[in-house]
């Protein structure tokens, strides 16, 4: 049987911010001329090949290859990105203004190379040209910003900046007057701003671009190759073929497929319009309300954000910014997307149950042996990946074997299909060697492509970090927050929550987390005791919320887009299914074995101990789980979910203990009412 799962939308991509939109052609390139399409794709490929060459045959200096690497992505941006937007055609005026930013992208990356014994020989005493060059560069970075992630971020760069230069001893002393005593600071010059950002370590040039220009490329590019090969289609056939026969079934695959799509591609806005664009309507054709449909969807691919080995990037600069093994990242992590993946897939199977939604037909499903059959070679890479990642080799040198491996295998897969079509000819070996070109520069160019808006967006974090860094505005923020908190943990906890919506106005989901931990990372450690690395997660899972929470939910108006649903309710929905982005960081804070780990029983025993609460609450959520859930088990079953979270074991034993028992309660109704 062949299957009615059939993603050709995943054949090729649009940017949007922070992520990419399915379709065979790029919608906006129809507005521009062909010699900017080959000039797109051949800055494109070079940039991939500049970046699998640094990653597996010569590593460069960090300063060669971070800026080598903006360089690259600028000039790609304002190629891609016209001025006046993708829609219109640039016009006169519009090449002018691109062919100064183009050249500023080029001076961006390559000054600093050309000249780089020099600028080191000279630090703190820079030339009028290295000023110069460092401010054409901020701007280029904002402007690069504005057209490939959106105004928000850009408007927060210019912010930080402007803040930067307030105080009696900065270039605007006026805007200085007008700070809070709290953020008040001496002000810095233009040269000291310029040396901080563009020529020193801390600025653009910062560990969030040095990630973004070594691991998440690399990953990035490796997802692009698993697209172009037909991986994904395999993954999401596998998650299908599983699960498509029970209750909701493409709800369900969609939360697998999702989860494991969304952890490579680094995005949960593309994955909600790729595999959405698929399992939505088959979702709806089961009963789903299109809100339900574009909800679950929207949950599942912002759980493939904190789904590792990727993360969306967050794995690495976690890694990078608590100097724990990026391995070391991924083992932890892989617990707690389990716990929010089954909350999801659980929350969906109670939707299915209430409204009585049974499976999709066999005939409509492909079977998992000719599944396997057909594309088990996909799984070698994932295997070499994480046999890889185990041995210790760095991240960015396992995802050159990874793609080399990837390419391997559909080459394998080609020459199998040659030979089994039918007698060789010339004519025929010829067409598949041309395929499989034609398939790795799609690759590299999707790959570059895909990498442009978290590169950018990297960029401007950068500058925002390196402001924070030169102002001290993260000790004051630190400060605010305890007097603010009053020293309370829980209240702590809810203002980062609050803080990383409102980023999420603004910013992707990766900028959000870099400015957050750098902002409230320190208080969360030091004044609060929480250990460092569950602090960064904290942190980075919050930053997901901007996906789900409305009224902003970005990847909930996606899947509204795809679903025909209102963005709003769309929204309420996605917020409701992703509940346990909320609740299992709290957990983590109260109960740090199960990241730290511990002796065997207390990790055993606090893992069954949440997973118990997250059943209990969803349960609640819906007023289902068995049978229906009477309204004095689902009221009472609100202080034994908080008693879960509480630091004392006793106190946790107790809690889970009542939600046992109401849940026990609820499988003796359900048995009663089938007896009878």
């Amino acid at each position: 049987m062949t299957s009615q799962v059939d993603p050709t939308n995943l054949s090729g991509t649009d940017q949007v911010e922070g992520g990419t939109i399915p379709g065979n052609l790029r919608s906006a390139d129809r507005f521009q001329p062909k010699p900017v399409l080959w000039l797109i794709t051949a800055v494109a490929v070079a940039l991939s090949l500049f970046q699998l060459y640094t990653a597996g045959i010569k590593p460069l200096g960090l300063f060669y290859q971070r800026t080598a690497h903006l360089g690259f992505v600028l000039f790609l941006a304002f190629l891609i990105f016209p001025v006046f937007g993708q829609t219109r055609r640039r016009g006169v005026l519009g090449w002018v203004i691109d062919a100064g930013f183009l050249t500023a992208a080029f001076l961006s990356g390559f000054y600093i190379i050309w000249y780089l014994d020099d600028i080191i020989a000279r630090a703190g005493w820079w030339t009028s040209t290295d000023v110069m060059v460092g401010i054409i560069c901020i701007i280029a970075v904002l402007e690069a910003s504005r057209r490939a992630v959106g105004l928000g971020l850009t408007v927060i760069g210019a912010l930080a900046i402007l803040y930067a230069l307030a105080g009696p001893r900065g270039a605007l002393p006026g805007l200085g007057e007008w700070m809070p005593g709290v953020l008040a600071h001496r002000g810095a010059s233009v040269d000291r701003l310029v040396g901080q950002l563009y020529l020193g370590q801390e600025g653009i040039f910062g560990l969030p671009l040095g990630v973004a220009a070594t691991f998440v490329f690399m990953f990035v590019l490796f997802g692009a190759f698993l697209e172009k090969t037909g991986a994904g289609k395999f993954f999401i056939d596998l998650a299908f073929a599983a699960t498509g026969r029970k209750p909701g079934g493409p709800a369900k695959a969609a939360v697998i497929a999702s989860a494991g799509m969304g952890s490579i591609s680094g995005s949960a806005i593309a994955n909600v319009v790729t595999t959405g664009a698929f399992t939505i309507p088959l979702m709806k054709r089961l009963g789903y309300k299109p809100k339900q449909a574009g909800g679950i969807e929207a949950a599942a691919s912002t759980g493939g954000q904190i789904t590792p080995p990727l993360m969306g990037a967050g794995a690495f600069l976690i890694s990078e910014y608590t100097r724990v093994p990026y391995i070391e990242i991924v083992m932890v992590s892989i617990f707690p997307a389990i716990l929010y993946l089954g909350t999801v897939y659980l929350f969906v199977h109670i939707v299915a149950m209430k409204q009585g939604m049974k499976g999709m037909s066999p005939t409509e499903l492909p079977i998992v042996r000719q599944v396997l059959k057909a594309g088990w070679q996909f799984i070698v890479p994932l295997v070499l990946l994480v046999w890889l990642l185990v041995n210790n080799i760095s991240p960015m040198r396992v995802g050159f074997w990874a793609i080399l491996s990837v390419i391997g295998v559909a080459g394998l897969r080609g020459v199998w299909a040659l030979w089994a079509d039918g007698p060789l000819s010339s004519a025929r070996i010829q067409a598949s060697i041309m395929r499989g070109l034609r398939m790795i520069f799609e690759s590299l160019e999707l790959g570059a492509r895909n990498a442009v808006a978290v590169s950018i967006a990297c960029a401007v974090a950068g500058i925002i970090v390196g402001v924070v860094g030169l102002t001290g505005l993260g000790l004051k923020f630190s400060s605010m927050m305890i007097s603010l908190s009053g020293g309370n943990i829980v209240i702590a906890l809810g203002l980062v929550l609050i803080a990383s919506l409102i980023l999420g106005l603004g910013l992707p989901v990766t900028a959000s987390y870099i400015v957050l931990i750098v902002l409230v990372g320190p208080a969360l450690h030091n004044e609060f005791g929480i250990p460092l690395l569950i602090a960064h997660l904290v942190v980075f899972w919050y930053s997901q919320d901007s996906n789900v929470t409305p009224p902003v939910a970005l990847a909930g108006f996606a899947g509204a887009a795809v679903a025909g649903a209102k963005p709003m309710e769309t929204s309420v929905q996605a917020w409701k299914f992703a509940k346990g982005l909320y609740l299992i960081p709290a957990f983590m804070v109260f109960n740090p074995v199960i990241i730290t780990g511990g002796e065997m029983w207390h990790v055993l025993l606090t893992g069954t101990i949440i997973i118990i609460a997250l059943v209990a609450f969803a349960a609640a959520i819906e007023g289902y789980l068995f049978t229906w859930i009477d309204p004095v088990s689902r009221l009472a079953m609100v202080p034994a979910v908080i008693a879960v979270f509480h630091p004392s074991l006793s106190v946790e034993l107790a809690g889970a203990g009542a939600l046992l028992a109401l849940l026990g309660w609820n499988w003796l109704q359900a048995r009663r009412s089938v007896t009878a």
